[in-house]
């Protein structure tokens, strides 16, 4: 008979076993590792940081598909590392405005679209694994960032997947509205350059990935104990190879032309949003933030990396043992590792060999 581990993993379509859990997901076309997770020994003798003896997690429930589809995800600047429990309801904060502006447009709870009927030779998405045209919702996100608007109080949002950091935003239901309208709506397509009526200033991030690491303490506290020792962790093996690590969004790095106020026809400007995307990616520069619940906190540590490229990479129960896997794995190889993994967006890429491919 089966284990109740394994009858959730028939019922939910996952699979824990690594070697099943690899198969899986490389018929899918995901660009997987065939590495460890952790690359010291256990117990460690590299002098990484380690989370204290009472911090427990769940280390039995299958991660993979641990996370719900999403059209897209917002961070919000705040300067905190710690919100409101819900930060949706944070009276006057963009976050508030934002979720009212999603309300007001009647949007419907979000589901994902239904997949074509498969052929007998189709193979089977994993759970976890999604586009991000599959659903319409929108994630709210506070961030650690500061903003980078010259007026204190208009906010600076970042949008994934399109890879994006809109400023000037005003902290009222006009900027909200205009935020939903020209930059976070589902309707409205990744990389669109239909950006002109604009009344933000759009640029490209200058990363070539964004790492968003959950530190929201009033939702849980492992969060907030795994959050800035993962920081730390990333900086110093993203410096060891070699790239440049941010923790605040600096603006001499937006130095270029506002999308608003790029010329020429609109295929002109799209093929210029694509240049900048793919000289984001060549950067060898990562920015890292922290942010507010993204969900599954029973997994911590939760990273998400984004790339230029438009994926998304979930992953949960990380320690600072297995950031340098992560690093030279999946951020400079595009390597996914699958043990570790959560789920994603468009990370299933057929015809790529890697993340990094466009």
């Amino acid at each position: 008979m089966y284990g109740l581990k394994r009858l959730q993993e028939l019922v939910l379509g996952v699979e824990s076993d690594p070697k099943l859990l690899f198969s899986q997901l490389q018929a899918a076309a995901v660009p997987v590792a065939d590495a460890d997770c952790r690359n010291c020994s256990n117990p460690c003798e590299e002098g990484h940081d380690s989370y204290p003896g009472r911090f427990t997690i769940d280390t039995e429930s299958p991660l993979l598909g641990s996370i719900k589809p999403y059209r897209r995800q917002v961070v919000i600047s705040t300067g905190k590392t710690d919100w409101d429990r819900e930060v949706t309801e944070t009276r006057g904060s963009l976050a508030a405005l934002l979720s009212g502006a999603k309300n007001v447009t009647n949007l419907p709870i979000a589901e994902p679209t239904p997949p074509a009927t498969p052929s007998r030779k189709a193979v089977r998405t994993p759970a976890g694994v999604f586009r991000s045209s599959d659903s319409t919702r929108i994630s709210i996100l506070n961030g650690s960032h500061n903003t980078i608007a010259d007026d204190i109080d208009q906010e600076t949002v970042l949008v994934f997947p399109d890879f994006t950091c809109v400023t000037n935003i005003p902290r009222t239901r006009e900027g909200a509205r205009g935020l939903w309208e020209w930059a976070v709506d589902p309707a409205v397509e990744r990389g669109n350059a239909i950006v002109e009526k604009s009344p933000f200033k759009t640029w490209i991030l200058p990363y070539s990935c964004v790492i968003l690491l959950c530190s929201h303490k009033k939702r849980d506290n492992r969060c907030a104990l795994t959050a800035p020792k993962l920081e730390n962790a990333f900086v110093h093996s993203l410096q060891e190879n070699g790239w440049a690590a941010d923790t605040q969004l600096e603006c001499h790095c937006l130095m270029g032309t506002p999308l608003e106020d790029l010329q020429g026809t609109h295929e002109e400007r799209q093929e210029t949003i694509s240049k900048e995307l793919k000289n984001s990616a060549e950067e060898k520069r990562a920015l890292i933030l922290k942010t507010s619940h993204i969900g599954g906190h029973k997994f911590a540590g939760n990273c998400i990396i984004y790339t230029p490229q438009g994926s998304s990479v979930w992953y949960g129960r990380v320690s600072p043992h297995e950031v340098e896997s992560i690093v030279v794995n999946t951020i400079i190889h595009g390597l996914v590792l699958a043990p570790l993994l959560r789920g994603g967006l468009d990370i299933s890429r057929p015809g790529c060999k890697s993340l990094n491919d466009w």
